[in-house]
Protein backbone atom coordinates (compact mmCIF):
# COMPACT_ATOMS: atom_id res chain seq x y z
CA UNK A 1 0.00 0.00 0.00
CA UNK A 2 2.61 2.30 0.95
CA UNK A 3 4.42 2.05 -2.60
CA UNK A 4 0.81 2.13 -4.28
CA UNK A 5 0.43 5.24 -2.53
CA UNK A 6 3.57 6.27 -3.32
CA UNK A 7 3.83 5.48 -7.53
CA UNK A 8 -0.27 7.20 -7.53
CA UNK A 9 1.21 11.06 -5.62
CA UNK A 10 4.58 10.71 -8.17
CA UNK A 11 2.36 9.96 -11.23
CA UNK A 12 -0.09 12.50 -10.00
CA UNK A 13 2.67 15.01 -10.15
CA UNK A 14 3.48 15.65 -6.79
CA UNK A 15 7.34 16.96 -6.44
CA UNK A 16 7.52 16.83 -10.63
CA UNK A 17 5.38 19.52 -11.09
CA UNK A 18 3.26 22.51 -10.43
CA UNK A 19 0.01 21.80 -8.67
CA UNK A 20 -0.63 24.36 -6.79
CA UNK A 21 -2.73 27.60 -7.92
CA UNK A 22 -1.82 30.36 -6.14
CA UNK A 23 -4.51 32.71 -8.39
CA UNK A 24 -7.59 30.73 -6.69
CA UNK A 25 -6.76 31.17 -2.66
CA UNK A 26 -9.08 34.30 -3.00
CA UNK A 27 -11.91 32.47 -3.98
CA UNK A 28 -11.62 29.83 -1.77
CA UNK A 29 -11.04 32.19 1.46
CA UNK A 30 -14.80 33.93 0.46
CA UNK A 31 -16.01 30.40 0.26
CA UNK A 32 -14.87 30.03 4.50
CA UNK A 33 -15.27 32.95 4.95
CA UNK A 34 -19.09 32.81 4.59
CA UNK A 35 -19.50 29.70 6.45
CA UNK A 36 -20.13 32.40 9.67
CA UNK A 37 -22.64 34.43 7.54
CA UNK A 38 -24.66 31.77 5.91
CA UNK A 39 -27.66 33.18 3.72
CA UNK A 40 -30.66 33.62 6.16
CA UNK A 41 -33.70 35.61 4.16
CA UNK A 42 -37.06 34.09 4.43
CA UNK A 43 -37.65 33.30 1.10
CA UNK A 44 -34.28 31.01 0.97
CA UNK A 45 -34.73 30.05 4.30
CA UNK A 46 -38.35 28.58 2.81
CA UNK A 47 -36.67 27.36 -0.48
CA UNK A 48 -33.98 25.42 1.61
CA UNK A 49 -36.78 23.89 3.63
CA UNK A 50 -38.54 22.82 0.62
CA UNK A 51 -35.38 21.57 -1.03
CA UNK A 52 -34.49 19.27 2.39
CA UNK A 53 -37.93 17.73 2.66
CA UNK A 54 -37.49 16.74 -1.13
CA UNK A 55 -33.82 15.45 -0.71
CA UNK A 56 -34.96 13.46 2.39
CA UNK A 57 -37.60 11.74 0.49
CA UNK A 58 -35.55 10.53 -2.09
CA UNK A 59 -33.27 9.21 0.76
CA UNK A 60 -36.44 7.26 2.31
CA UNK A 61 -37.58 5.63 -0.44
CA UNK A 62 -33.97 5.03 -2.06
CA UNK A 63 -32.73 3.50 1.43
CA UNK A 64 -36.54 1.15 2.14
CA UNK A 65 -35.87 0.09 -1.22
CA UNK A 66 -32.00 -0.81 -0.93
CA UNK A 67 -32.43 -2.75 2.16
CA UNK A 68 -34.98 -4.85 0.81
CA UNK A 69 -32.87 -5.92 -1.82
CA UNK A 70 -29.84 -5.75 0.97
CA UNK A 71 -31.57 -8.04 3.19
CA UNK A 72 -32.52 -10.87 0.55
CA UNK A 73 -29.28 -10.41 -1.63
CA UNK A 74 -27.18 -9.80 1.79
CA UNK A 75 -28.00 -13.64 2.68
CA UNK A 76 -28.07 -15.13 -0.46
CA UNK A 77 -24.05 -14.02 -1.81
CA UNK A 78 -23.04 -14.55 2.19
CA UNK A 79 -20.56 -17.40 2.47
CA UNK A 80 -22.32 -19.11 5.31
CA UNK A 81 -25.44 -19.58 3.09
CA UNK A 82 -23.22 -21.52 0.87
CA UNK A 83 -21.30 -23.55 3.07
CA UNK A 84 -23.16 -27.15 3.96
CA UNK A 85 -22.25 -29.40 6.93
CA UNK A 86 -20.18 -31.95 6.05
CA UNK A 87 -22.22 -34.85 3.57
CA UNK A 88 -19.20 -38.04 3.41
CA UNK A 89 -18.11 -38.13 -0.54
CA UNK A 90 -20.23 -35.95 -1.80
CA UNK A 91 -18.57 -33.39 0.56
CA UNK A 92 -16.05 -32.45 -2.61
CA UNK A 93 -18.40 -31.92 -5.09
CA UNK A 94 -20.57 -29.69 -2.72
CA UNK A 95 -17.16 -27.76 -1.49
CA UNK A 96 -17.12 -27.14 -5.43
CA UNK A 97 -20.98 -26.30 -5.79
CA UNK A 98 -20.26 -23.79 -2.62
CA UNK A 99 -17.54 -21.79 -4.35
CA UNK A 100 -19.01 -21.22 -7.69
CA UNK A 101 -22.29 -20.58 -6.33
CA UNK A 102 -20.92 -17.69 -4.24
CA UNK A 103 -18.83 -16.64 -6.52
CA UNK A 104 -21.53 -16.34 -9.34
CA UNK A 105 -23.96 -14.70 -6.79
CA UNK A 106 -21.54 -12.08 -5.82
CA UNK A 107 -20.53 -11.29 -9.63
CA UNK A 108 -24.24 -10.86 -10.23
CA UNK A 109 -24.58 -8.62 -7.08
CA UNK A 110 -21.36 -6.80 -8.28
CA UNK A 111 -22.30 -5.25 -11.50
CA UNK A 112 -25.25 -3.04 -10.47
CA UNK A 113 -22.60 -1.94 -7.17
CA UNK A 114 -19.76 -1.02 -9.67
CA UNK A 115 -21.86 1.58 -11.23
CA UNK A 116 -22.04 5.01 -9.55
CA UNK A 117 -25.97 6.08 -8.65
CA UNK A 118 -25.08 9.30 -10.74
CA UNK A 119 -24.61 7.28 -13.65
CA UNK A 120 -27.95 5.40 -12.62
CA UNK A 121 -29.50 8.77 -12.83
CA UNK A 122 -28.09 9.57 -16.02
CA UNK A 123 -29.47 6.54 -17.75
CA UNK A 124 -32.49 6.39 -16.05
CA UNK A 125 -33.33 10.03 -16.95
CA UNK A 126 -32.64 9.71 -20.69
CA UNK A 127 -35.56 6.85 -20.24
CA UNK A 128 -38.45 8.23 -17.75
CA UNK A 129 -37.30 11.78 -18.07
CA UNK A 130 -37.53 14.10 -15.13
CA UNK A 131 -40.03 11.44 -12.89
CA UNK A 132 -38.91 11.26 -9.20
CA UNK A 133 -38.78 7.27 -9.71
CA UNK A 134 -35.26 8.33 -11.34
CA UNK A 135 -33.99 9.41 -8.26
CA UNK A 136 -35.80 6.52 -6.02
CA UNK A 137 -34.52 4.13 -8.26
CA UNK A 138 -30.82 5.76 -8.85
CA UNK A 139 -30.29 5.70 -4.64
CA UNK A 140 -31.82 1.81 -4.30
CA UNK A 141 -30.42 -0.11 -6.89
CA UNK A 142 -26.65 0.18 -6.19
CA UNK A 143 -26.96 0.89 -2.76
CA UNK A 144 -28.84 -2.63 -2.41
CA UNK A 145 -26.07 -4.02 -3.95
CA UNK A 146 -23.58 -2.12 -1.50
CA UNK A 147 -26.26 -3.25 1.04
CA UNK A 148 -25.86 -6.64 0.32
CA UNK A 149 -22.48 -7.06 0.22
CA UNK A 150 -21.87 -5.54 3.91
CA UNK A 151 -24.64 -7.39 5.44
CA UNK A 152 -23.03 -10.92 4.31
CA UNK A 153 -19.59 -9.76 5.49
CA UNK A 154 -21.48 -9.23 8.80
CA UNK A 155 -23.63 -12.52 8.54
CA UNK A 156 -19.94 -14.03 8.08
CA UNK A 157 -18.24 -12.40 11.08
CA UNK A 158 -20.61 -13.18 13.53
CA UNK A 159 -19.51 -16.16 15.60
CA UNK A 160 -20.58 -19.43 13.95
CA UNK A 161 -21.24 -21.61 16.90
CA UNK A 162 -24.76 -21.35 17.45
CA UNK A 163 -25.40 -21.33 13.64
CA UNK A 164 -23.62 -24.71 13.16
CA UNK A 165 -25.12 -26.23 16.22
CA UNK A 166 -28.55 -25.20 14.71
CA UNK A 167 -27.51 -26.80 11.30
CA UNK A 168 -25.86 -29.71 13.28
CA UNK A 169 -29.32 -30.42 14.45
CA UNK A 170 -31.13 -30.15 11.22
CA UNK A 171 -32.59 -26.94 11.08
CA UNK A 172 -32.74 -25.52 7.99
CA UNK A 173 -30.07 -22.55 6.64
CA UNK A 174 -33.20 -20.10 6.55
CA UNK A 175 -34.21 -20.64 10.34
CA UNK A 176 -30.60 -21.12 11.11
CA UNK A 177 -29.85 -17.80 10.24
CA UNK A 178 -33.30 -16.19 11.53
CA UNK A 179 -32.19 -17.82 14.82
CA UNK A 180 -28.73 -17.71 15.49
CA UNK A 181 -26.65 -15.06 12.98
CA UNK A 182 -28.80 -12.21 12.62
CA UNK A 183 -29.79 -11.57 16.48
CA UNK A 184 -26.15 -11.59 17.29
CA UNK A 185 -25.06 -9.19 13.68
CA UNK A 186 -28.47 -7.30 14.44
CA UNK A 187 -26.33 -4.30 16.48
CA UNK A 188 -24.44 -3.75 13.41
CA UNK A 189 -26.97 -4.87 10.43
CA UNK A 190 -28.95 -1.77 12.39
CA UNK A 191 -26.07 0.25 12.70
CA UNK A 192 -24.87 0.10 9.36
CA UNK A 193 -28.61 0.85 7.72
CA UNK A 194 -28.86 3.99 9.57
CA UNK A 195 -25.35 4.89 7.71
CA UNK A 196 -26.44 3.97 4.26
CA UNK A 197 -29.84 6.13 5.26
CA UNK A 198 -27.01 8.70 5.86
CA UNK A 199 -25.57 7.72 2.64
CA UNK A 200 -28.57 7.95 0.81
CA UNK A 201 -29.05 11.45 1.57
CA UNK A 202 -25.31 12.80 0.25
CA UNK A 203 -26.56 10.53 -2.79
CA UNK A 204 -29.98 12.47 -3.15
CA UNK A 205 -27.68 15.89 -2.97
CA UNK A 206 -25.35 14.38 -5.42
CA UNK A 207 -28.20 13.49 -7.88
CA UNK A 208 -29.65 16.96 -7.05
CA UNK A 209 -26.95 17.92 -9.09
CA UNK A 210 -27.64 16.44 -12.70
CA UNK A 211 -31.03 17.88 -12.66
CA UNK A 212 -33.12 15.59 -9.56
CA UNK A 213 -34.32 18.59 -7.65
CA UNK A 214 -33.83 19.12 -3.99
CA UNK A 215 -30.47 20.71 -1.82
CA UNK A 216 -28.12 19.09 -4.62
CA UNK A 217 -29.61 20.91 -7.28
CA UNK A 218 -30.21 24.25 -5.00
CA UNK A 219 -26.31 24.16 -4.35
CA UNK A 220 -25.39 23.77 -8.28
CA UNK A 221 -27.45 26.59 -8.63
CA UNK A 222 -25.73 28.56 -5.97
CA UNK A 223 -22.33 27.82 -6.92
CA UNK A 224 -22.74 28.82 -10.34
CA UNK A 225 -23.45 32.04 -9.38
CA UNK A 226 -20.67 32.00 -6.78
CA UNK A 227 -23.49 32.41 -3.63
CA UNK A 228 -21.20 31.24 -1.22
CA UNK A 229 -23.47 32.25 1.59
CA UNK A 230 -26.45 30.24 0.31
CA UNK A 231 -23.74 27.43 -0.53
CA UNK A 232 -23.42 27.48 3.08
CA UNK A 233 -27.17 27.38 4.12
CA UNK A 234 -27.44 24.69 2.21
CA UNK A 235 -24.79 22.54 3.48
CA UNK A 236 -25.76 23.60 7.11
CA UNK A 237 -29.53 22.26 6.24
CA UNK A 238 -27.14 18.88 5.25
CA UNK A 239 -25.62 18.90 8.12
CA UNK A 240 -28.27 19.15 10.26
CA UNK A 241 -30.27 15.66 8.75
CA UNK A 242 -27.45 13.92 8.17
CA UNK A 243 -26.19 14.93 11.93
CA UNK A 244 -30.19 13.87 13.29
CA UNK A 245 -29.89 10.32 11.37
CA UNK A 246 -26.20 9.77 13.12
CA UNK A 247 -28.16 10.64 16.38
CA UNK A 248 -30.90 8.21 15.89
CA UNK A 249 -28.57 5.62 14.92
CA UNK A 250 -25.92 5.72 17.61
CA UNK A 251 -29.14 5.77 20.24
CA UNK A 252 -30.66 2.67 18.62
CA UNK A 253 -27.12 0.87 18.19
CA UNK A 254 -26.37 1.44 22.28
CA UNK A 255 -29.79 0.13 23.15
CA UNK A 256 -29.39 -2.66 20.79
CA UNK A 257 -26.15 -3.57 21.50
CA UNK A 258 -26.68 -4.25 24.91
CA UNK A 259 -28.35 -7.67 24.69
CA UNK A 260 -24.95 -8.53 22.18
CA UNK A 261 -22.45 -7.54 25.42
CA UNK A 262 -24.56 -9.83 27.79
CA UNK A 263 -24.54 -13.11 25.54
CA UNK A 264 -20.77 -12.63 24.91
CA UNK A 265 -20.01 -13.11 28.76
CA UNK A 266 -22.05 -16.63 28.69
CA UNK A 267 -19.90 -19.50 29.51
CA UNK A 268 -18.44 -21.83 26.30
CA UNK A 269 -20.98 -24.32 27.16
CA UNK A 270 -23.99 -21.87 27.42
CA UNK A 271 -23.26 -20.76 23.79
CA UNK A 272 -25.73 -21.98 21.33
CA UNK A 273 -29.66 -22.25 21.07
CA UNK A 274 -29.86 -20.43 25.08
CA UNK A 275 -27.76 -17.31 24.18
CA UNK A 276 -30.06 -16.78 20.74
CA UNK A 277 -33.05 -17.45 23.44
CA UNK A 278 -31.61 -14.11 25.62
CA UNK A 279 -31.14 -11.95 22.97
CA UNK A 280 -34.82 -12.25 21.50
CA UNK A 281 -36.97 -11.32 24.40
CA UNK A 282 -34.88 -8.24 24.83
CA UNK A 283 -34.96 -7.11 21.53
CA UNK A 284 -39.19 -7.44 21.15
CA UNK A 285 -39.42 -5.44 24.72
CA UNK A 286 -37.75 -2.72 23.11
CA UNK A 287 -40.06 0.39 22.87
CA UNK A 288 -37.94 2.64 21.11
CA UNK A 289 -37.11 0.27 18.41
CA UNK A 290 -40.52 -0.40 17.75
CA UNK A 291 -41.53 3.23 17.55
CA UNK A 292 -38.56 4.14 15.17
CA UNK A 293 -39.69 1.10 13.04
CA UNK A 294 -43.21 3.11 12.95
CA UNK A 295 -41.50 6.32 12.52
CA UNK A 296 -39.55 4.85 9.73
CA UNK A 297 -42.55 3.14 7.64
CA UNK A 298 -44.66 6.93 8.49
CA UNK A 299 -41.74 8.28 6.14
CA UNK A 300 -41.85 6.05 3.56
CA UNK A 301 -45.72 6.85 3.44
CA UNK A 302 -45.38 10.90 3.78
CA UNK A 303 -42.10 10.45 0.98
CA UNK A 304 -44.40 8.67 -1.68
CA UNK A 305 -46.90 11.48 -1.24
CA UNK A 306 -44.33 14.22 -1.22
CA UNK A 307 -42.61 13.38 -4.46
CA UNK A 308 -45.77 12.00 -6.17
CA UNK A 309 -44.17 8.50 -6.92
CA UNK A 310 -46.21 6.26 -9.71
CA UNK A 311 -44.39 3.42 -10.43
CA UNK A 312 -46.58 2.89 -13.45
CA UNK A 313 -44.44 4.79 -15.13
CA UNK A 314 -41.59 2.18 -15.09
CA UNK A 315 -43.77 -0.23 -17.97
CA UNK A 316 -45.41 2.86 -19.81
CA UNK A 317 -44.83 2.40 -23.74
CA UNK A 318 -42.50 5.55 -23.85
CA UNK A 319 -39.99 3.84 -21.29
CA UNK A 320 -40.16 0.93 -22.52
CA UNK A 321 -39.40 2.04 -25.91
CA UNK A 322 -36.59 4.71 -24.72
CA UNK A 323 -35.24 1.94 -22.97
CA UNK A 324 -35.18 -0.69 -26.02
CA UNK A 325 -33.15 2.07 -28.17
CA UNK A 326 -30.52 3.01 -25.48
CA UNK A 327 -30.20 -0.31 -25.41
CA UNK A 328 -29.75 -1.33 -29.00
CA UNK A 329 -27.57 1.44 -29.35
CA UNK A 330 -25.26 0.44 -26.36
CA UNK A 331 -24.30 -3.19 -28.05
CA UNK A 332 -21.93 -3.94 -28.53
CA UNK A 333 -19.47 -1.88 -26.37
CA UNK A 334 -16.88 -0.17 -28.30
CA UNK A 335 -13.69 -2.43 -27.38
CA UNK A 336 -11.23 -1.07 -30.34
CA UNK A 337 -7.89 -0.95 -29.78
CA UNK A 338 -7.82 3.06 -29.40
CA UNK A 339 -10.55 3.15 -27.00
CA UNK A 340 -9.47 -0.29 -25.09
CA UNK A 341 -5.87 1.54 -24.81
CA UNK A 342 -7.67 4.90 -23.30
CA UNK A 343 -9.87 2.92 -20.62
CA UNK A 344 -6.71 1.50 -19.65
CA UNK A 345 -4.71 4.84 -19.18
CA UNK A 346 -7.90 6.40 -17.28
CA UNK A 347 -8.62 3.31 -15.55
CA UNK A 348 -4.89 3.53 -13.81
CA UNK A 349 -5.71 6.97 -13.01
CA UNK A 350 -8.52 5.91 -11.24
CA UNK A 351 -7.12 3.23 -9.12
CA UNK A 352 -3.99 6.00 -8.44
CA UNK A 353 -6.86 8.40 -7.18
CA UNK A 354 -8.53 6.05 -5.08
CA UNK A 355 -5.20 4.69 -3.61
CA UNK A 356 -4.39 8.25 -2.71
CA UNK A 357 -8.12 9.00 -1.56
CA UNK A 358 -8.76 5.65 0.40
CA UNK A 359 -4.97 6.05 2.35
CA UNK A 360 -5.77 9.47 3.15
CA UNK A 361 -9.08 8.85 4.28
CA UNK A 362 -8.64 6.01 6.44
CA UNK A 363 -5.48 7.52 7.92
CA UNK A 364 -7.18 10.78 8.64
CA UNK A 365 -10.80 8.63 10.09
CA UNK A 366 -8.23 6.81 12.49
CA UNK A 367 -6.71 9.97 14.00
CA UNK A 368 -10.85 11.16 14.14
CA UNK A 369 -12.29 8.43 15.61
CA UNK A 370 -10.19 8.83 19.02
CA UNK A 371 -10.33 12.51 19.27
CA UNK A 372 -14.53 11.59 18.86
CA UNK A 373 -14.37 8.39 21.00
CA UNK A 374 -12.35 10.51 24.05
CA UNK A 375 -8.78 9.79 23.29
CA UNK A 376 -5.96 7.50 22.36
CA UNK A 377 -7.05 4.86 24.96
CA UNK A 378 -10.73 4.54 23.43
CA UNK A 379 -12.02 6.28 26.58
CA UNK A 380 -15.11 8.23 27.03
CA UNK A 381 -14.24 11.82 26.91
CA UNK A 382 -13.44 13.24 30.54
CA UNK A 383 -13.31 16.86 31.70
CA UNK A 384 -15.21 19.96 29.90
CA UNK A 385 -12.04 20.37 27.52
CA UNK A 386 -12.01 16.60 25.89
CA UNK A 387 -15.75 16.54 25.57
CA UNK A 388 -15.23 20.07 23.42
CA UNK A 389 -12.72 18.41 21.74
CA UNK A 390 -14.95 15.39 20.61
CA UNK A 391 -17.96 17.29 20.08
CA UNK A 392 -15.73 19.31 17.67
CA UNK A 393 -14.58 16.56 15.79
CA UNK A 394 -17.71 15.08 15.21
CA UNK A 395 -19.03 18.27 14.00
CA UNK A 396 -16.08 18.75 11.35
CA UNK A 397 -16.86 14.96 10.41
CA UNK A 398 -20.45 16.03 10.01
CA UNK A 399 -19.37 19.24 7.76
CA UNK A 400 -16.72 17.12 5.63
CA UNK A 401 -18.91 14.75 4.58
CA UNK A 402 -21.70 16.63 4.48
CA UNK A 403 -20.14 18.38 0.89
CA UNK A 404 -20.73 16.27 -2.38
CA UNK A 405 -17.47 15.60 -3.73
CA UNK A 406 -18.65 17.57 -6.52
CA UNK A 407 -18.50 20.41 -5.00
CA UNK A 408 -15.73 19.84 -3.13
CA UNK A 409 -13.52 18.98 -6.29
CA UNK A 410 -14.56 22.15 -7.71
CA UNK A 411 -13.81 23.99 -4.44
CA UNK A 412 -10.23 22.49 -5.08
CA UNK A 413 -9.92 23.41 -8.51
CA UNK A 414 -9.80 27.51 -7.34
CA UNK A 415 -6.13 26.27 -5.14
CA UNK A 416 -5.17 23.30 -7.40
CA UNK A 417 -4.27 22.68 -11.23
CA UNK A 418 -6.46 20.35 -13.12
CA UNK A 419 -6.02 16.93 -13.06
CA UNK A 420 -6.62 13.85 -10.46
CA UNK A 421 -5.02 15.32 -7.71
CA UNK A 422 -8.51 17.65 -6.40
CA UNK A 423 -10.54 15.07 -7.37
CA UNK A 424 -8.40 12.53 -5.06
CA UNK A 425 -8.18 15.58 -2.01
CA UNK A 426 -12.17 15.67 -2.29
CA UNK A 427 -12.85 12.11 -2.21
CA UNK A 428 -10.28 11.73 0.85
CA UNK A 429 -12.06 14.87 2.54
CA UNK A 430 -15.34 13.00 2.10
CA UNK A 431 -14.63 10.17 2.99
CA UNK A 432 -12.43 11.01 6.34
CA UNK A 433 -15.87 12.27 7.62
CA UNK A 434 -17.57 8.68 6.81
CA UNK A 435 -14.56 6.73 8.24
CA UNK A 436 -13.98 8.85 11.18
CA UNK A 437 -17.82 8.25 12.32
CA UNK A 438 -17.46 4.28 11.38
CA UNK A 439 -14.10 4.10 13.25
CA UNK A 440 -15.72 6.18 16.10
CA UNK A 441 -18.14 3.37 16.43
CA UNK A 442 -15.59 0.91 16.71
CA UNK A 443 -13.87 2.89 19.16
CA UNK A 444 -17.52 3.03 21.55
CA UNK A 445 -18.17 -0.60 20.99
CA UNK A 446 -15.10 -1.74 22.68
CA UNK A 447 -15.54 -4.00 25.67
CA UNK A 448 -13.88 -2.14 28.39
CA UNK A 449 -12.38 -4.63 30.18
CA UNK A 450 -8.83 -5.74 28.30
CA UNK A 451 -8.41 -2.11 28.80
CA UNK A 452 -9.20 -1.58 32.61
CA UNK A 453 -7.51 -4.82 33.23
CA UNK A 454 -3.91 -3.69 31.95
CA UNK A 455 -4.52 -0.56 33.41
CA UNK A 456 -5.17 -1.47 36.65
CA UNK A 457 -1.82 -3.52 36.32
CA UNK A 458 -0.27 0.34 36.33
CA UNK A 459 0.05 0.31 32.08
CA UNK A 460 0.47 3.82 30.76
CA UNK A 461 -2.34 5.45 28.67
CA UNK A 462 -0.04 4.70 25.75
CA UNK A 463 0.76 0.64 26.91
CA UNK A 464 -3.35 0.61 27.05
CA UNK A 465 -3.93 2.02 23.82
CA UNK A 466 -0.58 -0.20 21.88
CA UNK A 467 -1.95 -3.41 23.51
CA UNK A 468 -5.90 -3.36 24.43
CA UNK A 469 -6.76 -1.20 22.02
CA UNK A 470 -5.29 -0.92 18.85
CA UNK A 471 -4.87 -4.54 18.36
CA UNK A 472 -9.03 -5.32 19.01
CA UNK A 473 -9.49 -2.20 16.74
CA UNK A 474 -7.07 -2.51 13.54
CA UNK A 475 -9.06 -4.90 11.78
CA UNK A 476 -12.45 -3.50 12.17
CA UNK A 477 -10.71 -0.46 10.69
CA UNK A 478 -8.56 -1.69 7.57
CA UNK A 479 -12.18 -3.68 6.62
CA UNK A 480 -14.28 0.00 6.48
CA UNK A 481 -11.07 1.28 4.91
CA UNK A 482 -11.04 -1.87 1.91
CA UNK A 483 -14.71 -1.58 1.63
CA UNK A 484 -14.58 2.43 0.75
CA UNK A 485 -11.16 2.05 -1.16
CA UNK A 486 -14.23 0.05 -3.37
CA UNK A 487 -16.67 2.83 -2.73
CA UNK A 488 -14.09 5.37 -3.97
CA UNK A 489 -13.64 3.89 -7.17
CA UNK A 490 -17.04 4.17 -7.91
CA UNK A 491 -16.97 7.39 -6.63
CA UNK A 492 -14.17 9.05 -8.52
CA UNK A 493 -16.99 9.47 -11.36
CA UNK A 494 -18.87 12.01 -10.14
CA UNK A 495 -15.63 13.87 -9.21
CA UNK A 496 -14.64 13.17 -12.98
CA UNK A 497 -18.10 14.54 -14.11
CA UNK A 498 -16.81 17.83 -13.23
CA UNK A 499 -13.60 17.93 -14.84
CA UNK A 500 -11.18 15.95 -11.87
CA UNK A 501 -9.99 13.42 -14.39
CA UNK A 502 -9.62 9.59 -14.98
CA UNK A 503 -12.65 7.08 -16.50
CA UNK A 504 -15.33 9.89 -14.90
CA UNK A 505 -14.09 12.62 -17.22
CA UNK A 506 -14.17 10.28 -20.02
CA UNK A 507 -17.53 8.70 -19.04
CA UNK A 508 -18.92 13.01 -18.80
CA UNK A 509 -17.40 13.31 -22.44
CA UNK A 510 -18.77 10.07 -24.22
CA UNK A 511 -22.65 10.95 -22.28
CA UNK A 512 -22.46 14.11 -23.78
CA UNK A 513 -21.61 12.76 -26.86
CA UNK A 514 -24.71 10.01 -26.70
CA UNK A 515 -21.86 7.67 -27.63
CA UNK A 516 -23.50 4.78 -25.67
CA UNK A 517 -21.02 2.26 -27.14
CA UNK A 518 -18.38 4.02 -25.21
CA UNK A 519 -20.40 4.53 -22.16
CA UNK A 520 -20.62 0.98 -22.12
CA UNK A 521 -17.44 0.25 -22.29
CA UNK A 522 -16.43 2.67 -19.75
CA UNK A 523 -18.87 1.68 -17.27
CA UNK A 524 -17.55 -2.56 -17.75
CA UNK A 525 -14.18 -1.10 -17.13
CA UNK A 526 -15.85 0.91 -13.67
CA UNK A 527 -17.14 -2.84 -12.58
CA UNK A 528 -13.74 -4.45 -13.63
CA UNK A 529 -11.78 -2.31 -11.52
CA UNK A 530 -14.74 -2.91 -8.88
CA UNK A 531 -14.90 -6.73 -9.17
CA UNK A 532 -10.94 -6.73 -8.65
CA UNK A 533 -10.73 -4.39 -5.67
CA UNK A 534 -13.73 -6.63 -4.11
CA UNK A 535 -11.79 -9.70 -4.64
CA UNK A 536 -8.87 -8.28 -3.07
CA UNK A 537 -10.19 -6.35 -0.19
CA UNK A 538 -12.38 -9.86 0.69
CA UNK A 539 -9.32 -11.67 0.53
CA UNK A 540 -7.36 -9.48 3.17
CA UNK A 541 -10.37 -8.93 5.56
CA UNK A 542 -10.65 -13.09 5.37
CA UNK A 543 -7.16 -12.90 6.42
CA UNK A 544 -8.00 -10.44 9.36
CA UNK A 545 -10.37 -12.75 10.90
Amino acid sequence: MVLALAGSLVHAGVGLQPTLNPAGWPQLRRFLAAAVEPAASPEFLRLTWEATLTTLAYAVLGTAMALGIGVVAGVVISETWWRRPPSGRSRRRGRVGEVGGWLASRLVVGLPRGVHEAVWGLFLVSILGLDPLVGVLAIGIPYGAVTAKVYAELLDEAPRGPFEALRSAGVGRVRALTYALAPLAFPDLLSYAFYRFECAIRGAAILGIIGAGGLGFQLALSFQSLRYDEMWTLIYALVAVCGLADWWSTTLRRRSALPTRTIAGLPAEREGHDSVVAIRPSLRRDRRLHASAVVAVALVVVSVWHLGIDVSTLWAPRAQRLASEIATSSLPPDLGAANLARLAALGVQTLEMSVIAAVAACVAGMVAAFAVAGGSDGSRPAGALRQVGAIGARGLLLVARAVPPPVGALLLLFVLLPGPLPGALALALYNAGILGRLMAEVVENLDPGPLGALRSQGASPGQGFVYATLPRTLPRFAAFGLYRWEVTIRETVVVGLVGAGGLGRLLGQQLAAFDYRGVTATVAALVVLTFAVDVVSAAVRRSLR
